[in-house]
């Protein structure tokens, strides 16, 4: 049976609009005894204290930066998905109509990706939003929107089974980066309306992508993901393609009673829920 990759669906597509080296060790342990910063997020529901982590130095600098010049206060909460996750920090929303459609805005820049291992959306983790891989493939960060994971639990064979998903994924993509690279072919197989070659070509694509993933690091999730995404919850699909930048260490009650907010179809609450001052705790 054909897998789900296809030249013809490479070009639809098409046609559709890190962080370097590790530091060495000793630099890794200095920063994770180094002191943390401490944000309140004071909003309508109540207050929430976040951690930043000093590992994800980029994010959490321009975080800070961000709560110094205000950006954060009366922005909305504009998206909120109950078992997923809250999300706001579009500038956008601060005056917005109740009817408006928010989730565009931005400061004029993005933040590099800062992926860490250590750190994976667990029920409660503080991430950046960002645009997709589409337009976005190395992943960067918007500059200003964020989001806290609520999530769900996950049973192990389901964590499993989403492994074998991800590792999917990756083989697709592979599959599409090297359907781009004979593109020119392509279009002069389907000028010609030279299915056979096509066919072919496909095929030989597919055996390629397939050895490629078969030669890298097979995607799976450490002993400390499956324990917490079995106990507390999170959103493990998002692992390894959004930054996760700190974590709620106060207020979880109030993300809760966020995330139950009854929304419309854009899943903006259909009632504001706003952060009125966002500040440095220490």
């Amino acid at each position: 049976m054909k897998t789900t990759k296809s030249i013809m669906i490479c070009l639809a597509l098409l046609a559709l609009t890190a962080c370097g080296a590790g530091s060495k060790k000793q630099v890794n342990n200095n920063m994770e005894n180094e002191k943390r910063t401490h944000v309140k997020l004071e909003t309508t529901m109540g207050n929430i204290i976040v951690e930043l982590y000093n590992e994800t130095p980029k994010h959490r600098d321009n975080f800070i930066k961000l709560v110094k010049e205000g950006v954060y206060d009366s922005t909305l909460f504009h998206r909120v998905i109950k078992q997923f996750m809250i999300q706001a920090g579009d500038p956008e929303s601060k005056n917005a109509s109740d009817t408006a459609m928010l989730g565009n805005g931005d400061v004029g820049y993005t933040v590099p990706a800062e992926f860490n291992p250590k750190f994976f959306h667990k029920k409660g983790v503080l991430a950046a939003a960002r645009q997709g891989d589409d337009v976005n493939p190395e992943k960067a960060s918007s500059g200003c929107q964020f989001y806290i994971v609520t999530g769900r639990k996950f049973t192990e064979p389901q964590l499993l089974g989403m492994e074998n998903k991800i590792n999917d994924q990756r083989e697709e993509a592979i599959f599409n980066d090297l359907a781009r690279q004979h593109m020119k072919e392509i279009y002069k197989m389907r000028k010609a309306n030279d299915n056979a070659a096509l066919l072919e070509l496909q095929d030989s694509l597919e055996a390629q992508a397939h050895e490629l993933a078969e030669k890298g690091e097979k995607f799976r999730f450490t002993p400390e993901q499956i324990k917490a995404y079995s106990t507390i919850g999170g959103a493990p699909h998002l692992d390894g393609s959004y930054t996760v930048f700190g974590e709620v260490v106060e207020g979880m009650d109030a993300v809760e009673k966020i995330e139950i907010a009854k929304t419309n179809r854009a899943d903006r609450p259909v009632d504001n829920i706003r952060i009125l001052k966002a500040e440095l705790c220490d």
